[in-house]
Parts: structure tokens; sequence; C-alpha cells
């Protein structure tokens, strides 16, 4: 992509969701996210009233006095962005494919946790790391998580969830946002989202199109598979066709629903013809 292009797709991007999180993300933003976590600020002496469960056993026996602990609202906070950006990502029969609403998603979460000072880092995965990007402050991180967002050239098409929870258990080790963007059309990755769930909070965000539902009766067509290039034919008009393709995506949307609740973890769903921003503000507002 020149270089004109990418600008020009990243002003239009930053226009529309810095609006979205200025006027209506920002501050359920905070208010869904802010003031879950506590921090030691200081020790002082015991005061009429003072909770003694707060007491400091250690400091007061060695002052021959009671002492509490005091904690703080952590004001700081980190927001980790783990993009999926597989093949299967490029699909879409609406006017936006899944590319396009994740990006959008994403850059809208972003000016958000911008507009309570937060970091940003950023994560992009396949089967493999694809890029990661530290958590940082600032307008011009955020202007380049979008830009990677938009012409980032992933090396492979596959999928592999589980590789990139442990990838962010290993390299982010205070406590986090993580909002984990993909179609979850993989599975089997119960056990590094369970992990990751315990030490960060973690929402899952599954992108999905209309026509991965069901398929439509247009006779014998060519399919192709986005991330192995596997290329088959299927009868269209055959009934247990159509069936058993739609069993078998309910059998993986009710998979990955089923691991997110188990692993106290949220989700959100939006369809690539749909507004993501009442998904995300009625998920928000559940929260509080």
């Amino acid at each position: 992509m020149e270089t004109k292009e990418l600008l020009k797709k990243v002003k239009k991007i930053e226009i529309k969701t810095r609006r979205l999180s200025n006027h209506i993300f920002s501050g359920q933003y905070h208010t869904s996210f802010k003031g879950r976590g506590m921090t030691f600020s200081e020790v002082r002496q015991y005061q009429y009233g003072d909770d003694f469960r707060a007491i400091d056993w250690n400091v007061s026996a060695r002052n021959n006095d009671a002492f509490v602990k005091i904690f703080e609202e952590e004001r700081e906070l980190t927001m980790m962005l783990m993009v999926d950006c597989s093949g299967s990502q490029n699909f879409g029969t609406s006017e936006q494919n899944k590319k396009d609403i994740v990006t959008e998603i994403a850059a809208t979460l972003a000016f958000s946790a911008t507009q309570n000072n937060d970091k940003i880092g950023l994560i992009l995965f396949t089967d493999e790391i694809e890029l990661f990007i530290p958590p940082k402050k600032g307008k011009s991180h955020v202007l380049r998580i979008i830009r990677e967002l938009i012409e980032f050239q992933p090396k492979s098409q596959k999928t592999n969830v589980s590789g990139a929870l442990e990838f962010l258990s290993s390299v982010i080790k205070k406590r986090a946002i993580v909002f984990l963007i993909s179609d979850f059309m993989t599975s089997d990755f119960q056990k590094p989202l369970q992990i990751a769930s315990k030490k960060h909070d973690v929402t899952g965000i599954r992108i999905y199109d209309a026509r991965e539902k069901n398929l439509p009766n247009v006779g014998i067509i060519q399919m192709q598979d986005a991330e192995t290039g596997e290329l088959v034919w299927i009868d269209t008009q055959t009934q247990s066709t159509r069936m058993a393709y739609e069993r078998n995506y309910k059998s993986k949307v009710e998979n990955c629903q089923n691991m997110f609740s188990k692993c106290a973890a949220g989700l959100v769903e939006t369809e690539t013809n749909e507004s993501y921003v009442t998904k995300l503000l009625t998920y928000f507002k559940s929260r509080t």
C-alpha cells in the first residue's frame, strides 16, 4: 500500500473511532474497568473507625502501636489488544469484511483507553506471534497501532489462539485489560484462556459474517478454506449438506461461548453487517 493511501485510511479510521471513543465509549470504558484494582499506598497509625482487617501486624509489632495499610484505586491501567490476523479475517459478504470491523473496534478501544491516560499494546497473531508492540501511551502510539492493523501482512494464514494467550501470559506481568479479537473458528484454548483470565481482565470479541452461519441453495460450488487453502466442491442443493454445515458452525460457536463462560471471561459477539457500537455499549453497561 502506498504511503499516501495508507495515511488516508488511517485518518479516516481515526476520525470515526475518535468520535466514538470521545462521545460514547470513554465514559463507559472508565466505569467498566476503572477502580477494579487497588494498590498499596502507605502505612499510617490506626485511627478510630479504621477496619481492623487492614492492620499491618508486622509494622504494628515493630512500633509497639497499631498501624493500618492504606490502599488507593489503581489509576493507570494497561490495555492489550490481541488481534487474530489469519486468513479467515479477510472474509466478508457485506460492505466490510471481518478485518475492517476488527480494525475499527481495536482503534475505538485504543482511543477510549487513551482518554484515561492508559497504556495500549498490540499482539497480532496467526498460528505464531506475527507482531508485538509493547504497551505505551499517546496518540502517536495509537496511530502506529492503527497503521499496523491496516497494512500488516502476516506470514501465516492459520490460527493458534492458545499460543497467543501463552505469549500474553509470558510478556505481560502486570494485570491488564485484554481484548482478544477473533472469529474463534479454532478450538481447544480453554486452559491458556483460564490462566490468562485469572491474571488479567479478559474479554473476547467474536467477529462473524452472516454467510458463515448457513449455506444458500446455489447449486454445486467450489469453496476454499481461507487458512489452509484447501479446495472442495459442495452440493448446496442437498438439504443434509446445508444442515451439516449449520450444525458444524453452531457447534463451534457454542464451544467458544462455553469456554469463555467457564473461564469467567467476557464475550462480545458482533456480525459484520450490524452495529458493534451497540454490542460494546451493552457489554460495558453490563459490567457496571
